[in-house]
């Protein structure tokens, strides 16, 4: 039976989604989004979806299948699409995995730690902590008892960092002793590939994409969730973008800064993925200059696999 699954992986605005379509239409096979804001219904625009006519051609799971109050996690997104992946080998398609969101992909490959309980109360200590002294004030805490921890993920990256510093209160191990010694039980062949831009280049297609959604109606597709009543506070809307036009519509800055915002905010997220990919020697990097490039990556990567 067929054990081949493709992940097309890299920054935002780099041409996961173009790449991934050009290859499952060759491949005859189907997509898994790997976005952790896609899964929402109504955030089209500001998540850059896949179009209506994009998902007609190839089909995409793990797309609007949730509303925007609803929750969704890492560990839910590698169960899910451990079963599609499953379903797709059945009928002998290769399964291709496209997104930005590294702890979901991680999730897929190498198994993640959700079996370890939360403590609530302590949780809420170190959430205090941040609120009074910042995301540094836990990262150094957890480098004292986890230093290896602390070289694969950043101090903005709070959620892990508190995590990481849970497992070690609850079990008295590190949480890279748990990763180090999980058992992989995926008989999955993972072929990990990512898209690559000139800096300078991959800045420009973000400023490019940001104009494009402000063109096409961004704004009133943030209204629109707010009219249907989602809290500005949703964690599906705590998302770059989105919470600078809110920012926006409520009048705490104007338009021009908003835009000024998402752009740079879009830029640093893009820094952040590039940081965390390029730490997992298993991805494969294809060097682009153009769009047109996307094209030849494809057929690559197809000569690749077989």
């Amino acid at each position: 039976m067929e054990t081949r699954v493709i992940v097309i992986a890299g920054p935002t605005c780099s041409g996961k989604t173009k790449l991934a379509i050009n290859l499952a239409a060759k491949l005859k096979s189907e997509i898994i989004s790997a976005d952790s804001r896609q899964v929402y219904k109504y955030l089209n625009i500001g998540t850059a979806k896949p179009t209506i006519e994009q998902r007609a051609e190839i089909k995409h799971h793990l797309v609007d299948i949730l509303y925007p109050d609803e929750v969704f996690n890492a560990s839910k997104f590698s169960n899910e699409a451990k079963e599609i992946i499953s379903n797709l080998h059945r009928n002998e398609s290769v399964p291709i995995i496209a997104g930005g969101s590294g702890l979901y992909i991680k999730a897929l490959i190498d198994g993640i730690l959700d079996e370890i309980k939360t403590d609530e109360n302590y949780r809420s200590e170190l959430l205090d902590l941040r609120k009074k002294f910042g995301n540094s004030i836990l990262f150094e805490k957890l480098r004292k008892v986890d230093p290896i921890s602390t070289t694969k993920m950043l101090p903005q990256n709070w959620k892990r960092v508190v995590r990481a510093l849970e497992v070690y209160h609850v079990t008295g191990k590190t949480i890279s002793h748990f990763y180090k010694n999980q058992i992989k039980q995926s008989s999955f062949d993972f072929r990990q590939y990512g898209i690559e831009w000139e800096r300078s280049l991959l800045y420009e297609n973000i400023n490019n994409r940001v104009d494009w959604m402000l063109d096409n109606g961004f704004i009133d597709e943030v209204k629109s969730l707010l009219a249907m009543g989602y809290n500005k506070n949703l964690n599906s809307l705590n998302s770059v973008g989105y919470k600078e036009i809110i920012a926006y519509l409520e009048g705490e800055i104007s338009l021009d800064k908003a835009v000024y915002l998402i752009k740079r905010n879009t830029r640093r997220y893009a820094k952040r993925q590039i940081t965390w990919f390029r730490a997992d020697n298993r991805i494969h990097w294809l060097i682009t200059k153009n769009d047109g490039d996307l094209e030849d990556h494809a057929k690559t990567i197809l000569q690749s696999i077989n």
